[in-house]
C-alpha cells in the first residue's frame, strides 16, 4: 500500500479499494441523521472482507442487511411502534441504495431493491414529525421530477415565509441518500430544502427514462417556480446548492437563472468531457481510477451506447463561458486531497465564478473532510455549509 494511503487519517474500510471504501463510508456517513447503525455496517463488511471489488457480493450483502432491518421495523409497526419502525426503515433504505449503486448492467433485482427503498423512506417520512418531510413531484416539460420537500423547522422560522434551498444530486447519488447528509440541520435553522432527483438521477433515470443533461436550468428554473409558488417559502430566498457532479449543476443553474438568492458547490467541477476523456484514457492503459462508481455507469446516465456517444454528450458539460455570469453569493467546498477532481480546478472555478460575494473553503488533511465531497468528515462540511447559508438567507432579518 502506498504511504499516503496507509498514513490518510480517513476510515477507509477497504484500503485497496477506493470505490468500495468511499462506497461504505456514504452508508456511514449519515449516521447522525439517519441512524445508520456502525455494527451493522460493519457486518456486511466483515462478510464482504474476502470479496473485495465483487459487486456482486456487495449488492447482496447490503441488500440482506436491509431486508433484516426492513423486518425489524415492519415488526416494530405492527406492534404499534412508529417511531422504531420508522427508523428502521430509514436505515434499510440506506442499506439498499448503497448495495444497488455499482450495479452495472441494471438487474431487474436491482430496481426492485431500489424501488423498495423509495417506498420505505417515504412510509418512515410520513411516521417522522421533525423535520416533516413531504414527497413532492417538481412539474418538468410533460412530465416531473421526483422530489423530498423537508420543512423548515417553525421554530426557527416564525409565521413569515421560510428561505429554502434547492438540492440536485450529483453523479450517482440519489435524494434519499441526500438527505442523509446532514438536511435535517438545515431544517433546523429554519431554511426548507427540495431535494431533486434530476434527469440522470435516482428514481427519474431508473423508473421515468430521464437521462443526464447539461443544460441544468431547463429543471432548475421548474424546481424554483415550483418552490416560490408556495405559500410557506420566500421567493427572494430560494438557494441552489449540489455535490459532486452537482459542482456543474447549482453554478451553472445559478448563473442561468437570477432568481436564486445563493449557489453552493459542493465539490468543484469544470469541464467534465476533459475528465472524462483523460479518465476512459487511462482506464485503457489498465491505470486504476479512484471512481465512486464503475465507468459503465456514464453511459447509462446519459442514456447511450458506447464511449464515443458519451463524450460527446459531455461537451456541453463545461462551466467556462457560464459561471461568469453568475451574480449571487456562492460558495464553493473542495477536499484538498479530492482523488476524483483536483484541487486545481477548483481554484480556477472560485477564480473566474462572477460572484462578487464569493467563498472557496478547502479541507485539510489536519481537519478533516480532506477527500471527495467531505465524505471522510461530513459533518465538517455541513457545517461550514449550512451555517453559511443560514447567515447569507437571513442577512438583513
Amino acid at each position: 500500500m502506498p504511504d499516503e494511503k496507509r498514513d490518510d487519517p480517513a476510515f477507509l474500510y477497504f484500503p485497496g479499494n477506493y470505490r468500495w471504501s468511499m462506497g461504505l463510508l456514504i452508508c456511514l456517513s449519515a449516521a447522525p441523521w439517519t441512524g445508520v447503525e456502525i455494527d451493522e455496517v460493519n457486518r456486511v463488511g466483515r462478510a464482504l472482507a474476502d470479496r473485495v471489488g465483487d459487486d456482486s457480493a456487495w449488492f447482496e450483502e447490503w441488500a440482506r442487511m436491509g431486508e433484516k432491518i426492513e423486518a425489524r421495523g415492519r415488526d416494530a409497526l405492527r406492534a404499534g411502534h412508529k417511531l422504531t419502525a420508522a427508523s428502521c426503515f430509514m436505515r434499510a433504505t440506506r442499506y439498499y441504495q448503497t448495495g444497488e449503486r455499482f450495479i452495472q448492467p441494471r438487474s431487474q433485482r436491482g430496481m426492485d431493491v431500489y424501488a423498495r427503498a423509495v417506498t420505505l423512506f417515504k412510509d418512515a417520512a410520513a411516521m417522522i414529525r421533525r423535520p416533516r418531510i413531504e414527497p413532492v413531484e417538481v412539474p418538468y416539460e410533460n412530465t416531473s421530477l421526483p422530489a423530498l420537500l423537508v420543512h423548515p423547522d417553525r421554530e426557527a422560522t416564525g409565521a413569515r415565509p421560510a428561505p429554502a434551498m434547492i438540492f440536485f444530486d450529483g453523479f450517482d447519488v440519489t435524494k434519499e441518500l441526500q438527505y442523509g447528509y446532514g438536511i435535517p440541520d438545515l431544517a433546523a435553522r429554519g431554511v426548507g430544502c427540495l431535494i431533486v432527483d434530476g434527469p440522470g438521477n435516482g428514481e427519474s433515470v431508473r423508473f421515468r427514462n430521464l437521462p443526464l443533461i447539461a443544460e441544468t436550468e431547463n429543471y432548475a428554473t421548474p424546481a424554483y417556480e415550483y418552490l416560490a409558488a408556495r405559500d410557506e417559502f420566500d421567493p427572494t430566498r430560494i438557494g441552489v446548492m449540489a455535490l459532486s457532479l452537482g459542482g456543474y449543476y447549482a453554478p451553472r443553474a445559478a448563473a442561468l437563472e437570477p432568481r436564486f438568492a445563493c449557489c453552493v458547490a459542493w465539490g468543484a467541477q469544470w469541464d467534465y468531457h476533459e475528465i472524462w476523456a483523460r479518465r476512459l484514457e487511462e482506464l485503457d492503459s489498465g491505470k486504476v481510477l479512484s471512481l465512486s462508481v464503475p465507468p459503465e455507469h456514464l453511459q447509462w446516465v446519459l442514456g447511450v451506447s458506447d464511449r464515443a456517444a458519451a463524450l460527446k454528450k459531455l461537451e456541453g458539460f463545461r462551466l467556462d463561458g457560464i459561471v461568469q455570469k453568475m451574480a449571487c453569493p456562492f460558495l464553493l467546498l473542495h477536499g484538498a486531497g479530492d482523488e476524483q477532481i483536483p484541487l486545481e480546478l477548483a481554484e480556477k472555478l472560485f477564480e473566474v465564478a462572477g460572484s462578487k460575494q464569493k467563498a472557496l473553503k478547502v479541507f485539510s488533511r489536519d481537519e478533516g473532510g480532506f477527500h471527495h465531497c467531505q465524505v471522510d468528515n461530513i459533518t465538517i462540511g455541513v457545517h461550514y455549509m449550512f451555517d453559511w447559508i443560514a447567515d447569507v438567507l437571513n442577512a438583513g432579518r
